[in-house]
């Protein structure tokens, strides 16, 4: 049983695309983050994918792996709790990660 997941894509007020995810990231979904990510991408003219991932209680090494993949495109907002394996994976080296403000 697939692990609960949201998604949705939108424009900021710049015009630049962000992606949310809501829930939690493991192997039962994350080919739909991937695709996600793949789909509101944008197509290389230098604009960055803001991905929200305030909402995200757990995510696990293939979530990181995706986040990686997409490094030199995407920014990241994140639930604070995530951000010390962000740190120990390396990935708040290549890609700016933001904590997301306490509600």
């Amino acid at each position: 049983m697939p692990t609960r997941l949201q998604l949705s894509t939108d424009r900021r007020d710049d015009g630049e695309p962000v992606l949310v995810a809501v829930g939690e990231l493991d192997l039962s979904n994350v080919h739909l983050f991937a695709a996600a990510i793949q789909e509101a991408a944008p197509a290389g003219n230098g604009d960055v994918l803001h991905v929200d991932l305030s909402a995200i209680e757990y995510l696990d090494s293939g979530t990181i792996n995706v986040l990686f993949e997409h490094a030199d495109s995407i920014d990241l907002v994140v639930n604070p709790l995530l951000l010390p394996v962000l740190t120990i994976s390396g990935l708040t080296d290549v890609v700016t990660v933001k904590p997301a403000p306490a509600i």
